[in-house]
């Protein structure tokens, strides 16, 4: 019996077993091609297609949208401590020099995004620029420490991340078109800041400012 055991583990693989293993691992190594190909001729195509005129007019369109948010955030870094100074509610001054430092981190992450696209130069952003003066505008037309001012800047300050979560959200998915996920990625770590940051500008003012403006 001793000697049968031995004879069955020492016999060798059958033919058809051996085939099945050497398919598996065929199947394995030319998945594992095919996935590197696919990658290295999307790579490839997005090189060829930047080399030529192929696409070139829809790239021009990005970079020039890309311009423009560049000068709106630079536009609201100037203008935040403004609206952090006039705002009454300590949460919210909290949360506007938050913002500060949030956008210069944007900023940097925008510039970071030219250099990848080989872009420079900005324009100016007559949205922002609009946004922003009407900002101004709550400020001058509401009373200092009163919580319809702190309601008002909370207003604008929505204003400012619902333009700026539709510009990035669409620049990120101009970027997937293009073929340039590297570059959809850095745009989509802004949009998501974008996203928390107002969030938090509504729970703030469902929790406490409209409900004391009302009251004023």
């Amino acid at each position: 019996i001793i000697m049968e055991n031995k004879e069955k583990k020492d016999a060798p693989v059958k033919k058809e077993d051996q085939k099945k293993t050497n398919a598996k691992g065929a199947e394995y190594v030319s998945a594992k091609t095919d996935n590197k190909s696919a990658k290295e001729t999307k790579a490839a195509k997005a090189t060829e297609r930047d080399n030529s005129n192929e696409g070139k007019e829809f790239r021009e369109f990005f970079i020039d949208e890309l311009k423009d948010i560049l000068w709106a955030e630079k536009a609201l870094l100037k203008a935040l401590p403004k609206m952090g100074k006039a705002a009454s509610g300590k949460e919210l001054a909290a949360s506007f020099d938050e913002y500060l430092k949030e956008t210069e981190t944007q900023i940097a992450v925008v510039e970071k995004v030219f250099g990848m696209m080989e872009a420079k130069a900005t324009k100016k952003c007559d949205a922002m620029e609009g946004l922003l003066s009407e900002a101004d505008s709550i400020i001058s037309d509401t009373d200092k420490g009163s919580a319809i001012r702190d309601a008002g800047l909370i207003l604008a300050a929505q204003k400012v991340k619902h333009y700026e979560i539709a510009t990035y959200g669409t620049l990120a998915a101009f970027a997937d078109a293009m073929d340039r996920p590297d570059v959809a990625k850095e745009l989509r770590s802004i949009l998501r800041d974008e996203k928390k940051s107002d969030k938090e500008l509504t729970g703030l003012a469902l929790e406490s400012v409209n409900e004391a403006a009302a009251e004023e």
